[in-house]
């Protein structure tokens, strides 16, 4: 019978290890002791015993004090590596003496060498992880993972002597190669030990080394990365300076951890307990799992904060496009069963930054609607503060577009009877319907539009309200224009609405702009009284001088549109103008006070219309055109009676 309290070694295959337990061998008893098969097995056993006797003892630490200041891995490789095979020889011999004789001498004798081992490679396992820190950091393991891969894949072209580098390059190389070394030697090392504890019954003390250690330096990366925990309440309470810098820190910090941290440490551990799936999953857990966490609950929490900002839903997306372009990355490096918390955790922080990014949209909307339509227009019909806002806004949600598909793909749209018909014909046809994002900004432009119609109904100067709309609705169009939004929204919509642009300038120039041009006769050089031409260049005189001074004060914004609309008004104006003035100057030039007739010259009338929509004041407009004809008008004109 075994000793009391000695563990005898049994194989088990369900864990690849051996395992203690106290049982007797009914078999040795019907094997022939004297056949030569079982002398020559046990001479083997012998010898293996022998041999793993004289270089265990060697560096058992408790007798040796060279053993005990000297690291066998370090000292003497091809010693470790003999080291480890007296060990797996002796775990042999040991699996054929419990199978022929459990209460053998030689029995005891192996168990307290292999125990003595043990202590020796758990030591080993200790030095070699504490003393790489630095050579299997996640992000060394990783970026040495990386480059092994694109050095296969390329070596073939190297080999071809095709591609040649400068010496500093080669010594860059060279330099990252030696890191690599050391790197590949501490991990085939702690691989080797490794498997052989495991092998040997050991799993235990080398998984309980292994979790201490690497768990630490995931946790202080984690640390470093800026994340930590928080809770809702911390977050309502900070400033928006803060939470904006937490949230830059922890989008770097998804981007570091799952590129090196939590990736190299996966393949780490999948390299170094490559022989045990269920072990290797274990310690991967164990190391990551709180860390990993902790970094995708932020999102949540941010998601289901109630601080406000203008810049809050930019961030939020931002989150969701870094959780959801990693997420092939998460699912892989978390792919145990025992990480699932952490896909779901990923996965719910996803969730609840779309439910926020759809209800930040829902917000602004309402805000939009509640704006007043009896607010005047201000400033001489530019663009409004509510457009200003609006576009800056959409265009920058455009940038977002992909990941604003994903999010409205199951959000149901405005209803279509709310949107113009016309919209649903180009780009969106039955066959070929406008996606979920691009309903959604036609919506919201579409409620926009409608706010800013709403305007002018309350204004009683016409022209100004035409003028308001052309600048707003040229604003939208030209936001569209510049920014991603023209990819959502299609070349036709924004063609439709630049003829509406020009619908209005229209309508202001014939309202506007039309009396004047009716003071001109149809056939400007037909044969008229001299009584007839003065009351013509009266008329003339009057509503131009009235015209300028009342749109002197508004404003085109866009250089672009504003001089389209000059240049309209001088093609209908001054040629008929200019005729009529060649014609029948000369009607009047006998005329007391002819000055007074014949306040323009036509260079005047066009220089007048140059300087108009840049918001000049009435008075000033005034003073203007009442002082022209003095100099300019005698200069121009008379000289030439």
């Amino acid at each position: 019978m075994p000793r009391k309290g000695m563990r005898s070694i049994c194989f088990n295959p369900k864990t690849s290890s051996f395992s203690m337990s106290r049982y007797s061998s009914p078999a040795r008893n019907s094997i022939s002791t004297g056949t030569p098969r079982r002398s020559f097995s046990e001479s083997l056993i012998e010898q293996s015993i022998e041999a793993a006797t004289v270089l265990i003892n060697k560096w058992n630490p408790e007798t040796s004090t060279y053993a005990r200041v000297t690291s066998l891995f370090y000292e003497s490789k091809s010693e470790a590596m003999q080291f480890i095979s007296c060990v797996n020889d002796l775990q042999k011999s040991m699996h054929a003496m419990v199978t022929e004789n459990s209460t053998s001498e030689k029995l005891v004798h192996a168990q307290n060498l292999m125990q003595i081992a043990m202590k020796r490679l758990q030591k080993e396992f200790y030095q070699i992880l504490s003393m790489n820190r630095a050579h299997l950091d996640p992000e060394s393991v990783s970026a040495r993972s990386s480059r092994a891969s694109a050095r296969s894949s390329i070596s073939d072209f190297d080999d071809d002597g095709s591609v040649s580098h400068d010496d500093e390059v080669r010594n860059v190389g060279d330099s990252i190669d030696e890191v690599e070394e050391v790197s590949s030697i501490a991990m085939t090392d702690l691989r080797s030990i490794a498997e052989c504890m495991i092998s040997s019954g050991y799993a235990k003390e080398c998984i309980s080394i292994y979790k201490i250690i690497r768990k630490s330096i995931v946790d202080e990366g984690i640390y470093r990365l800026g994340v930590e925990k928080i809770s809702s309440s911390q977050i309502n309470k900070m400033d928006w300076e803060v939470l904006d810098r937490r949230i830059k820190d922890w989008l770097e910090a998804v981007k570091v951890s799952m590129a090196t941290l939590f990736n190299g440490e996966r393949i780490l551990c999948d390299h170094v307990f490559a022989s045990s799936d269920s072990i290797r999953e274990s310690c991967f857990t164990e190391i990551s799992k709180e860390g990993a966490t902790l970094l995708f609950e932020f999102p949540e929490l941010v998601a289901k904060s109630k601080k406000s900002h203008p810049e809050k839903i930019f961030r939020v997306l931002d989150m969701y496009t870094a959780i959801s372009t990693n997420w092939i990355e998460i699912d892989s490096i978390f792919s145990f069963e025992s990480t699932v918390t952490v896909r779901a955790q990923a996965l719910n922080s996803l969730n609840k930054l779309s439910d926020s990014v759809r209800s930040m949209i829902s917000e602004f909307e309402s805000t939009m609607q509640k704006d007043s339509p009896k607010s005047k227009i201000h400033g001489g019909g530019g663009v409004h503060t509510l457009t200003l806002t609006t576009m800056n806004y959409l265009s920058l949600l455009a940038d977002y577009s992909n990941i604003l598909a994903d999010i409205f793909a199951d959000w149901p749209p405005p209803p279509r009877s709310s949107l113009p018909e016309s919209y649903f014909e180009s780009p969106s046809t039955d066959d070929s319907p406008a996606p979920e994002i691009s309903m959604r900004i036609a919506w919201l432009i579409l409620v926009l539009l409608c706010k800013l119609d709403g305007k002018v109904e309350h204004h009683k100067d016409v022209c100004l309200s035409y003028i308001f709309l052309a600048n707003n609705l040229n604003h939208v169009v030209s936001k569209v224009q510049t920014s991603n939004l023209k990819y959502l929204l299609g070349e036709d919509w924004i063609a439709k609405h630049e003829e509406k642009v020009k619908l209005f300038a229209a309508n202001y120039e014939r309202l506007a702009w039309g009396p004047v041009i009716a003071t001109l006769p149809e056939n400007p050089t037909a044969t008229i009284t001299p009584a007839q031409a003065k009351e013509i260049f009266r008329k003339f005189n009057s509503s131009f001088d009235a015209t300028f001074r009342k749109q002197s004060s508004f404003v085109v914004s866009d250089p672009k549109l504003r001089d389209e609309m000059k240049v309209s008004l001088e093609r209908k104006i001054v040629p008929s103008y200019r005729e009529f003035y060649d014609a029948q100057r000369s009607n009047v030039v006998g005329e007391r006070n002819v000055g007074l007739i014949v306040r323009f010259a036509p260079e005047d009338v066009g220089n007048y219309l140059s300087d108009l929509f840049f918001g000049n004041n009435n008075n000033s407009g005034s003073t203007s055109v009442s002082s022209s004809y003095s100099s300019s008008h005698r200069r121009h004109s008379w000289s030439r009676a």
